[in-house]
C-alpha cells in the first residue's frame, strides 16, 4: 500500500457515519488521529554473518475501550501510513463487535520469503525486544497478519516472557495451541465472514442452495473461505493468487487447490479442472458471491465497474477504495464491510486473550458458538441500522461502531460538560 493519503481516505468514511449521529465534536477530534506511533529500525545478525537493518512501526491508535489491539504484517510494501490506517480500522472493528478494545497495528518492511527460518526467528525477537516498553497483555496486543503466523507469535510470546523474566502468554493472541493459543483461531477470519453470508443469505437475496464463490487471494483466509463454503455444498467457481488466477464455471477441485498452495505452487500449477484467466477477468466473473481476501485497494475505480457479483464479502482489509464504493452502490451490489466481515479473527483473538487470563481453555464447539453469536447479533443490528437510515452497510457499521466510541469517549466530559 504506497497510497499516503491512504488514513485520510479512510477517515471519509467516518465523517460519512457521523453525519447520521447526534456526536459531541470532541469525539471526531480525538478519532482523527492515532494516539501514538512508534518507528525503529531492526537490525539483525544474517545467516552469512552481515547485519541488515528492517524498518518497522507499531501504532496504537486509540485506547479509549480497553487496551489496543491488532496484528504485525511482515511486507515489503508496509508504511507508516498503512500501519496507522489498519490500526484506525481495527478501531472501529472491535467496536463494531463490542469487544473491551482499542485499535493497533504492526510492521516490518520486509519480504520474510527472502529470508532463512533462523533468520526470521532473530528478525521476530528483534520486535518484541524493540516494542517491549509499548506491548503488553493490559496495554497492547498484537496477533498474526499478512506474511505472519504462529510460529511467528510464539517466537515473539516467548521474547517478551524472557524480558519480563516470566510467562506472559496474554500479550500476544494467534500462538500455537500448544503454548496457549486457542483452538478455532486459525480459521476465525473465514468463519467470521461465512456465519454472517449464512445468517444474512435471505436478506442478501442469495440462493439458498448452490451459492457461486469467487475468491480473491488464496492466503489463509481466502483458503478457510472456500473450504468453509464448499461444506454447505456451494461451487467454488474462482480463486487467484498472487501468481495467477482460475476459473472453471461448475466448480474447481477445491482439494488440488489446496495441496497446490500447501506444496508452495501457485493455483495455476494445480490440476484444477478449469482454466486459467487474468486477475482482472476474476473479478469481473458472474457469482453469488466475491470474496477479496488479498490487500487492500484490490477494488478500485479503474475495475469496480466490471464487478457482477451480487454481494462482496470482505474478508481483506481495506480492498475496495472509496471510489470504487459509490460505483458498486450505484450498481446495487451489496458489500458486507470489512469491519464486520472479516472480525472473527479479531473476535477469537480476543477469545484467546481471555482464556489466557483466566488459565481455563474453551472446546471448539465453544469458540464457535460464541463467535456465531457474536457476529449474528452485531451483523442483524448492522443490518437495520442500514434499512432505517436508508444507507450502505459500510456507513451502518461505521455508525454502530461510532455510537460505541462516542459513549466512551463522551463519558470522560465533552466540550459541553466544561463549558457549562
Amino acid at each position: 500500500m504506497s497510497n499516503p493519503d491512504i488514513l485520510q481516505a479512510a477517515l471519509t468514511r467516518l465523517d460519512d457515519a457521523a453525519r447520521h449521529v447526534q456526536i459531541d465534536s470532541d469525539v471526531l477530534e480525538k478519532l482523527k488521529y492515532p494516539r501514538e506511533t512508534m518507528k525503529v529500525r531492526l537490525l539483525i545478525r544474517m545467516d552469512d554473518g552481515s547485519r541488515k537493518s528492517f524498518l518497522a512501526w507499531r501504532c496504537r491508535y486509540d485506547d479509549t475501550r480497553g487496551p489496543t489491539k491488532g496484528g504485525i504484517r511482515f511486507h515489503p510494501d508496509s508504511t507508516a501510513e498503512e500501519v496507522e490506517t489498519l490500526a484506525f480500522w481495527m478501531t472501529v472493528k472491535c467496536a463494531v463487535t463490542n469487544l473491551p478494545y482499542g485499535g493497533g497495528k504492526g510492521a516490518v518492511q520486509v519480504d520474510p520469503k527472502s529470508l532463512s527460518k533462523a533468520e526470521l526467528e532473530r528478525l521476530s525477537r528483534a520486535y518484541v525486544q524493540a516494542f517491549a516498553s509499548i506491548i503488553g497483555p493490559d496495554r497492547d496486543i498484537p496477533a498474526p497478519d499478512v506474511y505472519t503466523n504462529a510460529m511467528i507469535m510464539g517466537w515473539m510470546s516467548d521474547e517478551y516472557s524472557t524480558i519480563r523474566g516470566e510467562p506472559h502468554p496474554g500479550v500476544i493472541t494467534g500462538k500455537p495451541i500448544a503454548l496457549g493459543g486457542s483452538l478455532g483461531r486459525e480459521d476465525a477470519t473465514a468463519r467470521g465472514g461465512f456465519y454472517l453470508v449464512k445468517h444474512l443469505t435471505e436478506r442478501l437475496g442469495l440462493p439458498p442452495e448452490g451459492l457461486r464463490v469467487v475468491v480473491q487471494g488464496f492466503g489463509n483466509a481466502g483458503q478457510h473461505a472456500a473450504r468453509l463454503f464448499r461444506s454447505i455444498g456451494a461451487k467454488i467457481i474462482g480463486v487467484s493468487d498472487s501468481r495467477g488466477a482460475v476459473y472453471a464455471p461448475g466448480g474447481l477441485d477445491l482439494d488440488a487447490l489446496l495441496a497446490a498452495k500447501t506444496q508452495g505452487r501457485s493455483v495455476q500449477d494445480a490440476e484444477h479442472g478449469g482454466k486459467a484467466i487474468s486477475a482482472d477477468e476474476l473479478l469481473a466473473l458472474e457469482t453469488d458471491v466475491l470474496v477479496p481476501s488479498a490487500m487492500e485497494d484490490m477494488i478500485h475505480e479503474g475495475n469496480a465497474d466490471s464487478i457482477r457479483a451480487t454481494v462482496v464479502l470482505e474478508l481483506a482489509n481495506g480492498p475496495i477504495t472509496p471510489v470504487a464504493d459509490e460505483i458498486l452502490a450505484k450498481k446495487g451490489v451489496i458489500v458486507l464491510p470489512d469491519i464486520l466481515a472479516n472480525a472473527g479473527g479479531v473476535t477469537v483473538s480476543y477469545f484467546e486473550w481471555v482464556q489466557n487470563r483466566q488459565g481455563y481453555y474453551w472446546t471448539l464447539e465453544e469458540v464457535h458458538t460464541r463467535l456465531k453469536t457474536i457476529i449474528e447479533r452485531e451483523g442483524d443490528v448492522v443490518w437495520n441500522i442500514a434499512r432505517d437510515k436508508g444507507v450502505t452497510l459500510r456507513t451502518a457499521a461505521y455508525i454502530h461502531a461510532l455510537n460505541r466510541l462516542a459513549t466512551a469517549i463522551e463519558a470522560h466530559g465533552t466540550q459541553q460538560f466544561f463549558a457549562s
